[in-house]
């Protein structure tokens, strides 16, 4: 995606020491653009469980590469694959509701594992932390594919009038390598010239729509309009709304999805105004091994800080300010489970399935 003009991916392996590993730092954004380089395996769990990073896929890659630090660090004798599971470890504690980190962390583990002397394994983890990275972003590039086809539809139906999206949160190119899950269709929509409009939910408490989606889709020209995380219901029963399109950071094989904390709510609004409530993410956001999302999703909360409090720009600078009573408690989910019967589709990298098990399988028939 586009950075003041130039193509950015969200991580990438430093052009100058390939010992270290470039992000976006995404906690600046969307005032400051700034690039962190990351050069151990600690400094790599920091910067996924506080947000440095942030988002399904993007997780995923920065397990990934974490797992190729920790290769670059470990003793170079017996004791390799010892450190390694002992930072594959730390690095699957840091978010526990996004699959993508697991699956990423795992599959580093067995190819590390699977070669003998310590200069083959950093190969391996080299190689394979760019291959989950080049594969994010070539399965978001196809979900762009298969999903811009429904906003084609619509646009027809509309005679060219501008679609009005809603997402919520960012599944856009800021969560994953590149285009993103829920943007993706909307990138590829306005590549083939269709006409558009995104409402973007602010996405309380951390503000991921206001801060990293209005930012993303202001980079590459999108129209978009960011609102208060209640208003979506107003806009569909008043027919402001011509779909939904969320992203997800674990879905079971039964099609129910946890996503940002708010997005059951927005399923709720747009089935009760008959509005296409679509999610969509790659295969890697799919926990194969789960079917009941409400009893077997992990869903993680975080520090109340974040609920209490509130950072922006004031005066040229990033001001955090409290909003709440100093003595008052807050609690802080970051997900919520939206069932499946609420869910009109899944796009993913191998085209659009309904929300239940038997849809999802025949899109992915190895998972049987």
């Amino acid at each position: 995606m586009k950075v003041n003009g130039k193509d950015y991916q969200t991580i990438w392996v430093n052009e100058i020491n390939p010992h270290l590993i470039s992000i976006i730092d995404q906690r600046y954004l969307p005032h400051q653009f700034i690039i962190e380089n990351i050069g151990s395996v600690d400094h790599m769990v920091i910067a996924i469980k506080d947000m440095h990073v942030r988002g399904a896929g993007l997780i995923g890659a920065a397990a990934g590469f974490g797992m190729y630090l920790a290769a670059l660090e470990a003793p170079k004798d017996n004791s390799f694959d010892e450190h390694v599971r002992k930072c594959a470890k730390q690095l699957k504690a840091t978010r526990p509701t996004a699959v993508n980190l697991s699956w990423a962390v795992d599959g580093q583990l067995n190819a590390i594992q699977a070669v003998e002397r310590p200069s083959e394994k950093i190969d391996i983890a080299l190689k394979n932390a760019a291959a989950i990275a080049n594969a994010d972003a070539e399965y978001c590039r196809l979900i762009g594919e298969h999903g811009c086809a429904l906003i084609e539809e619509v646009s027809r139906e509309k005679n060219g009038e501008p679609v009005n999206i809603l997402t919520h949160c960012n599944a856009g190119w800021l969560a994953f390598v590149d285009h993103g899950s829920a943007t993706a269709p909307i990138y590829a929509a306005a590549k083939k010239g269709i006409s558009l409009h995104l409402w973007v939910d602010e996405t309380r408490p951390r503000n991921q729509g206001a801060s990293l989606t209005a930012w993303e889709l202001g980079m590459n020209n999108i129209p978009h309009t960011v609102i208060a995380d209640n208003t979506g219901g107003h806009l569909m029963q008043h027919g402001m709304v011509d779909m939904v399109i969320v992203g997800s950071d674990r879905t079971t094989v039964s099609g129910d999805v946890a996503n940002k904390i708010g997005t059951y709510l927005k399923a709720l609004a747009a089935n009760d105004n008959n509005i296409p409530f679509y999610v969509a993410l790659p295969s890697s956001s799919i926990d194969w091994s789960i079917e009941d999302g409400l009893k077997e999703i992990c869903i993680e909360e975080r520090d109340e800080s974040e609920v209490k409090y509130m950072e922006g720009l004031c005066d040229g600078e990033i001001k955090k300010i409290l909003l709440t009573p100093p003595d008052s408690a807050a609690k802080n989910y970051g997900f919520d489970v939206t069932p499946a019967r609420l869910v009109t589709g899944i796009i993913t990298e191998r085209g659009i399935c309904k929300a239940n098990k038997e849809s999802i399988l025949q899109l992915f028939p190895e998972k049987k």
